[in-house]
């Protein structure tokens, strides 16, 4: 062994002095000496001597591609990606197809003869990545920030999850509860997945997101509100041994169905628990819950089946044993975050931040009763449910408003307001019983004649008077109601203290003049009035009547020129014609006859 270790150094300081194109032949000679490889040798070789760093190219650092082909590249290598990360076009392939359709270039020009040449594969992936392109540089999540809690039950994140057991028909002396078999449930027919909701348990994990302390819920028929619901009641209310309980400010969770449902709303809503939907696609965002369903299914459920079959016969079983086990990890098992216990670190909790939940029916009522709207009366109350509650106290309140009004949990038959505030969640204000007495009268109001409490101002009546004083151009109320009354009498000017003129507008807007346009004139017609036909007869006794004389001369003229007879609107007309046609100097004018 010490003579191979000196012909090594020996032969390393030789390689290291030797001139170009002798290198080769000393590790080639030590190789065979030795009788051990080429590459062998040259490890030996740098290990024993130091060797220079190697000279940097002097076009280091520069591509012959351009960034937006390295953009089309990458935009069609992610168009390949699967769900699950894995690429189906290999890179390779996905920049031949990018050159045929004419979308990048990719070459360069080869200094020595002045060619186009098309650059490697190699060459392209490596411009990838510099650029940070490459679909394993996009494929990483992005940056994560931490997000922290204040205290215990301030947050909880929930996440259901089909368990890993199913109950099966008990074979072979086992107790029916298996670990799903991927080829009896995953076959992709419809049948066999609905087969496997029905026979699978469903657990419901809860975790408090600053102490860390977990609450696991068994249930059967899938991600339904009635389940979720169920489990969210069932962590709040006190439970023997354990010492999570109370009513958390806040619940994570993703956007199921289920999770949004008018169900588990009104449950929320009533409890005054905020709900904070997670974005799809983010599961980090609620990673202590991931983190404990993998506890759950690793320290608990990976037991169930080796148990005697009379011990998980029944889903109550299965929750009784998930209590036992989260009252032993709970207490004993060290969080990597704090370095307690979670149940050391859930004891922390304030009298203040410990809300205790209202008895299990209550929860139970609360989930099936959604939120009524009511309109609020002129004296600032609401009725709800056969009584009648004061709102005046909950800010924006404005009288012909409605509110949303739900049951209080917490006093029985009691009430509360749910209005938005400012940063856009909802917020819960109780409000107080009118008790009234045995004639009806609210006993809190003031009594006639001894004392009198007007209303505070709300939203409403406070903007009439900020509007009154604006419109008045006043400083206060008693020089607006000055001005009223002034104006009254003709003493004062119109809004805003004469400065408003309703003809500004007018008078200020030049209008500019239109040449006249050419027109036609319209077709209408007057409508024509046509009276009834007199015989001959009828008219010369109309026509006798009205000359004062009449001979048998005067009818042959008027039966040889009307023989159809005449209107009686040109009658005036035809004794016109008689008179001249008779000689006769006295013209008379007849009147048209009204009737």
């Amino acid at each position: 062994m010490t003579v191979r270790t000196e012909t090594l150094s020996k032969r390393a300081q030789q390689w290291q002095s030797a001139g170009r194109g002798s290198k080769g032949q000393i590790v080639k000679k030590t190789a065979e000496e030795l009788s051990m490889s080429e590459q062998t040798v040259y490890r030996h070789f740098a290990k024993l001597v130091s060797t220079p760093p190697r000279k940097r190219r002097s076009d280091a650092g520069e591509s012959s591609i351009t960034h937006e082909e390295l953009l089309k590249i990458a935009a069609a290598a992610k168009e390949h990606i699967r769900l699950n990360g894995k690429s189906i076009l290999p890179l390779e392939q996905n920049i031949e197809r990018l050159r045929a359709n004419r979308l990048i270039d990719a070459t360069r020009i080869c200094p020595e003869t002045g060619e186009v040449v098309e650059l490697s594969t190699s060459t392209i992936i490596r411009a990838l990545r510099n650029a940070g392109l490459h679909p394993e540089q996009l494929a990483q999540p992005a940056p994560a920030t931490r997000l922290a809690s204040e205290h215990p039950n301030h947050v909880w994140q929930i996440d259901p999850s089909r368990c890993v057991m199913a109950y099966l028909p008990q074979g072979n002396g086992d107790n029916g509860l298996r670990i799903m078999n991927h080829d009896e449930f995953y076959k992709n027919k419809p049948a066999n997945e609905l087969k496997a909701i029905k026979h699978a348990l469903w657990r419901y994990v809860i975790v408090d997101h600053t102490s860390g302390w977990i609450y696991v819920h068994y249930v059967t028929g899938g991600e339904t509100a009635e389940n979720i619901s169920e489990a969210v009641m069932h962590a709040m209310i006190e439970r023997p041994s354990e010492v999570m309980h109370g009513v958390p400010r806040m619940i994570m969770l993703d956007a199921g169905s289920a999770n949004t449902s008018a169900i588990f709303k009104n449950l929320c809503r009533s409890m005054r628990i905020q709900l904070q939907v997670n974005t799809p696609g983010n599961p980090r965002s609620k990673g202590a819950v991931e983190k404990a369903n993998d506890i759950v299914e690793r320290h608990f459920e990976s037991m169930l089946r080796t148990l005697p079959a009379d011990k998980v016969q029944t889903l109550a079983q299965i929750n009784h044993l998930a209590a036992k086990w989260r009252i032993y990890f709970n207490a004993t098992q060290i969080h990597t975050r704090h370095g307690m216990t979670r149940n050391d670190a859930w004891l922390r909790i304030r009298e203040h931040q410990l809300i205790i939940a209202p008895p299990l029916d209550v929860m139970q009522e609360l989930a099936i009763t959604a939120p009524e709207e009511r309109r609020i009366s002129t004296f600032l109350t609401v009725n709800y449910k056969g009584k009648e509650y004061d709102v005046s106290d909950v800010p924006g309140v404005m009288v012909g408003e409605r509110l949303q009004i739900c049951r209080n949990p917490s006093r029985e038959w009691s009430a509360q307001a749910i209005v938005i505030n400012s940063d856009g969640r909802e917020e819960y204000h109780v409000l107080p019983e009118i008790i009234k007495n045995e004639f009806g009268f609210d006993i809190s109001a003031p009594v006639i004649g001894e004392s009198f409490s007007a209303k505070a101002d709300t939203t409403a009546s406070a903007n009439v008077k900020a509007i009154e004083l604006v419109a008045t151009d006043s400083e206060t109320l008693e020089e607006a109601e000055a001005f009223r009354k002034a104006q009254k009498k003709g003493k004062q000017a119109g809004l805003f203290g004469g400065k408003y003129d309703p003809l500004a507008a007018m008078e200020q807007t030049q209008v500019i003049p239109h040449l006249p346009r050419r027109g036609v004139a319209h077709d209408l017609v007057a409508k024509e009035i046509v009276m009834p036909m007199m015989t001959v007869v009828q008219a010369a006794k109309h026509l006798r009547d009205e000359l004062g004389e009449w001979s048998p001369r005067h009818y042959r003229w008027l039966q040889e020129n009307y023989p159809d007879g005449v209107r009686e609107n040109e009658l005036t007309s035809v004794a016109d014609e008689l008179s001249t046609a008779m000689g006769d100097s006295n013209v008379i004018t007849l009147q048209k006859r009204a009737g």
